[in-house]
């Protein structure tokens, strides 16, 4: 399959050469890559990249999601998530107690976490001294238990409501706890896309500038792209690009995470040739045209919740090497419409990837690498 006339044949001579010599590949290359005909060869690219990073392995967290609150003021066309007061129906707002009962439910079932993933709307009211105190009570209860939590988004939220900046929040949350964050917000950069998706949300440059002022404190995160919706391939190829340049400047991103936009309960509709079977191949198109440019960042995951139980496996053979966890409880994309379960045991996650052809291996919030003894404490 990596066969260089084959790849001549289709065009792509130069990229082939890029990637088998570990060559950083320019936005062009991208765009010839998306616009390939043939998904196996770009898939080819990306697996060849994959292996030469991660080999046959294969990551997974055992892991406990909450969504602390979906009532959020920033008002995104393409959310379903989202509530625009606590009065609205299906909304809701946790307490710090329901928190920690939800915590303290997953250890009672056996679930030994290795990451706690906290994350929720932009609420109006709740102040960062709830956060600070909530990150307090979860690390009381578990101080060993790594904790991932809010957007830059969310940080950006948080400094408006308290009139200060983005890194004193960061600081704060710190050191009440906080050593790593999800990706969220992120969506795409395009600025004038932007304001018709999301015009009141934190703004691309505010976004990275978070995510930098995060590495530069230590706090390592997440970086996330949503795709297929009103986007062109120019518009992902800048996205990606944005990322890889703050991850020259900051370095803290830990993996990318293409989310593919999920159309039944949105308010966002889009036009029919965004919509059909064939977004499964442009999904696998998308998670290996990532792992091929974002030559700077670890990890790729296929986050089996917006992928889908049968779609995830295969993306590993196309550039990921992350399947996220065992999740327990998601709502942000089931009530976008996403129709996968709402977790996956250990034993569910291991077998998926031995089936697909991989080895499993259980790693914690940072992406560090766990044996059965620390696994299992």
């Amino acid at each position: 399959m990596l066969e260089h006339s084959y790849y001549a044949a289709l065009g792509l001579s130069s990229i082939h050469e890029k990637v088998l010599s570990g060559e950083r590949l320019a936005p062009e290359d991208g765009l010839k890559l998306f616009h390939c005909p043939d998904i196996t060869a770009v898939g080819a690219l990306a697996m060849h990249d994959r292996c030469r990073r991660h080999a046959h392995k294969a990551y997974y967290v055992v892991n406990r999601q909450i969504n602390y609150t979906n009532v959020c003021v920033n008002g995104c066309t393409f959310c379903a998530f989202r509530r625009d007061s606590e009065e609205e129906p299906g909304a809701f707002t946790l307490t710090i107690d329901d928190i920690l009962t939800r915590l303290h439910e997953a250890y009672a079932a056996a679930l030994h976490l290795d990451e706690l993933h906290i994350v929720g709307g932009c609420h109006p009211s709740r102040r960062l001294a709830w956060f600070e105190e909530m990150l307090h009570a979860v690390h009381a209860s578990k101080p060993n238990l790594p904790i991932k939590a809010f957007t830059p988004v969310e940080i950006a939220h948080f400094a408006n409501m308290e009139g200060i900046s983005t890194l004193d929040v960061l600081k704060r949350l710190q050191k009440a706890g906080l050593v790593m964050m999800p990706g969220g917000g992120a969506e795409i950069f395009d600025e004038t896309l932007r304001r018709q998706i999301c015009p009141h949300k934190a703004d691309a440059s505010t976004w990275l500038r978070v995510s930098g002022e995060a590495h530069s404190l230590g706090i390592v995160t997440n970086c996330i792209m949503l795709f297929g919706h009103l986007e062109t391939l120019e518009q992902r190829i800048d996205h990606l690009c944005r990322l890889r340049d703050q991850q020259d400047k900051s370095g803290g991103f830990t993996c990318f995470i293409p989310l593919p936009f999920l159309t039944e309960n949105s308010r966002l509709k889009l036009p029919d040739d965004k919509i059909g079977p064939q977004r499964g191949l442009d999904q696998l198109k998308t998670i290996a045209v990532s792992r091929l440019m974002l030559d700077n960042i670890p990890h790729i995951k296929a986050y089996w919740i917006m992928l889908g139980q049968k779609l995830a496996p295969t993306a590993l053979w196309f550039g990921a090497d992350d399947l996220d966890g065992t999740i327990v409880e998601e709502r942000i994309g089931h009530m976008a419409g996403a129709s996968s379960a709402q977790g996956m045991t250990v034993s569910e996650l291991e077998h998926v990837i031995r089936e697909s052809g991989f080895t499993p291996v259980r790693r914690n919030a940072t992406f560090s690498t766990l044996n059965t003894a620390e696994a299992s404490q």
